[in-house]
C-alpha cells in the first residue's frame, strides 16, 4: 500500500474515533476517565504495597552478645537488654510506657560487614576518645561513685558543655555521666572481623599498655588505652541484613543517654564527637528529644572532593537533587543525608527505631523523615572526614539502587503503607 494511502486510511479511522466519542455523554466520559484513574492508582498501590521493603524480626540468636570477661575470656553469649522491648512490654499499661533509663553516658554502633582490614584503626581512635573523654582516665576521684541508672530527664536542662562531656559535675553522682559502650554489629560477616575485634579488646583490657593501632586520623601508632572489661560488645547477624538493618539492630540494644553510629572504615573523625553531643543538647526540645548529623557539606570544593572521578561527583549532586524533590521539608535542608556519623538523645529512640523500614544504604534518610514527622529537632554539624580505601559501595549500582529505594520510601509513607503506629 502506498504511504499516501495509508496515511489517509489511519486519519479516516481516527475521524471515526473521534466522532464515537463526541457522541458519548460527558458523564460517561468522565465516570470512565474517573474509573481508570481509580483502577491506576489501586494497581499502583498493590505495587507499592509488594515492594515496599519489611524489615525481618531478629533471630533469638541474634538478640545476644558476647564480650570480654576480666580474665580476657570470650563470654559465652548473654541475651542484650533491649529498651523496645520492654517499652512494648508496658503499652498495656495505663501511663505513657517511657524508655528506660540510661546506664551509661554513650553507646557507639558500628555496623561492620567484612571489616577485618580496616576495623582495628577505628577502634583505637574510638576508645582513645571514649576512655579519655567518658571513661576513668583523668576522673579517679569518681571511682567510689556507685552505679546506678538515672532519668535523662534531668540532664537537659543544663547548659550544653563545649567538649561534648555531661552536663551533669562529677557531684551529681549518677551513673548516666559516665561510662560508654561499643556496640559492635557483625552484619553476617564472612572473614576474621569478630576475631580482630576480640582480639582487640582483649588486648587493651589486660595489657596496662596496649599495643596500638593507626587509623585513619593516627597514621601512626602509638601505645594504646587500657579499657574496662565488657566495654566492647559484639553482636553477630546469621544474615547480612545491610548496613541500616545491622545500626537499627544495633540501636535497640544501646544503653546510654546518647547513642551514636560510626563507620567502621573511621572514615569520620571520632573526636568530633564532642561536636555532635553539644548540638544535639542545645537544641533538645522539652521532652529530651534531639538528633545531630555529622556533615561532610563543607568539604565541598576540597582536594578530597575534586580528585573523586566525574562520575562520582555528578552521581553525588543528582542524588542530592532528588532528596530535595522527594523528601519533606526539613528533610529536604539537610545537605549531607548520608556521613556515617549520627548522634541520637536516648529520648528521641523510641519516636524513631522502631519504625524503621530500610535496611539498605538509604536508611539514614528514613531516620531523619521519622525525626521530622515525630518534630524532633535537628542540627547539622560540620565533621572531618577522609576517604578510606576498601569501600563495599559500588558507586553506579548503589546510586541507582539509593534512588529507588528512596522514591519507595517516600511513597509507602506517604500513602499509608508505612505508619508509626
Amino acid at each position: 500500500m502506498p504511504p499516501n494511502m495509508m496515511t489517509e486510511s489511519w486519519a479516516n479511522i481516527c475521524r471515526q474515533c473521534v466522532t464515537v466519542v463526541a457522541d458519548v455523554p460527558a458523564s460517561i466520559l468522565l465516570v470512565t476517565l474517573l474509573a481508570t484513574l481509580l483502577g491506576l492508582f489501586v494497581l499502583f498501590f498493590l505495587f507499592l504495597f509488594i515492594v515496599a521493603p519489611t524489615p525481618r524480626e531478629p533471630l533469638p540468636e541474634e538478640k545476644k552478645y558476647r564480650t570480654l570477661a576480666k580474665d580476657g575470656a570470650i563470654t559465652s553469649p548473654e541475651p542484650l537488654p533491649c529498651w523496645l522491648d520492654a517499652l512494648d512490654a508496658h503499652k498495656t499499661a495505663a501511663t505513657p510506657p517511657q524508655i528506660e533509663p540510661a546506664e551509661l553516658f554513650m553507646s557507639v554502633v558500628v555496623p561492620a560487614y567484612n571489616e577485618e582490614d580496616r576495623l582495628a584503626g577505628m577502634l583505637e581512635e574510638a576508645v582513645n576518645y571514649l576512655e579519655h573523654m567518658y571513661g576513668t582516665l583523668g576522673r579517679a576521684d569518681e571511682n567510689d561513685i556507685k552505679p546506678g541508672p538515672v532519668s535523662t530527664r534531668s540532664m537537659r536542662k543544663r547548659k550544653p558543655a563545649s567538649n561534648g562531656q555531661a552536663n551533669d559535675g562529677p557531684a551529681t553522682g549518677s551513673a548516666s555521666d559516665r561510662g560508654w559502650e561499643i556496640i559492635l554489629v557483625s552484619d553476617g560477616s564472612t572473614d576474621r572481623t569478630e576475631e580482630v575485634a576480640f582480639n582487640f579488646a582483649k588486648d587493651h583490657q589486660l595489657s596496662l599498655h596496649p599495643k596500638g593501632y593507626a587509623g585513619p586520623w593516627t597514621p601512626k601508632a602509638q601505645e594504646g588505652v587500657h579499657i574496662p572489661p565488657g566495654t566492647i560488645r559484639v553482636v553477630n547477624l546469621t544474615h547480612n541484613r545491610g548496613k541500616g538493618g545491622a545500626v537499627t539492630h544495633g540501636m535497640r540494644h544501646a544503653r546510654g543517654r546518647y547513642v551514636v553510629f560510626a563507620d567502621a572504615d573511621g572514615a569520620s573523625k571520632f573526636e568530633d564527637l564532642g561536636k555532635l553531643v553539644t548540638a544535639c543538647q542545645e537544641v533538645e526540645d522539652a521532652g529530651g528529644r534531639g538528633v545531630a548529623v555529622g556533615s561532610r557539606a563543607h568539604m565541598v570544593g576540597s582536594e578530597a572532593v575534586v580528585k573523586r572521578s566525574k562520575l562520582r561527583n555528578f552521581l553525588m549532586h543528582s542524588f542530592h537533587m532528588i532528596l530535595w524533590l522527594m523528601t519533606p521539608p526539613r528533610t529536604a535542608t539537610v545537605k549531607d543525608t548520608q556521613c556515617g556519623f549520627k548522634l541520637f538523645s536516648r529520648n528521641s529512640l523510641p519516636s524513631i527505631i522502631p519504625y524503621m523500614h530500610s535496611e539498605g544504604w538509604i536508611f539514614d534518610v528514613e531516620m531523619l523523615m521519622l525525626a521530622e514527622f515525630a518534630h524532633i529537632p535537628v542540627a547539622e554539624v560540620p565533621v572531618g572526614w577522609r576517604e578510606v580505601g576498601g569501600s563495599k559501595l559500588n558507586v553506579l549500582r548503589d546510586s541507582i539502587g539509593m534512588a529507588w529505594g528512596l522514591a519507595v520510601l517516600r511513597a509507602a509513607w506517604s500513602l499509608g503503607i508505612y505508619r508509626q503506629t
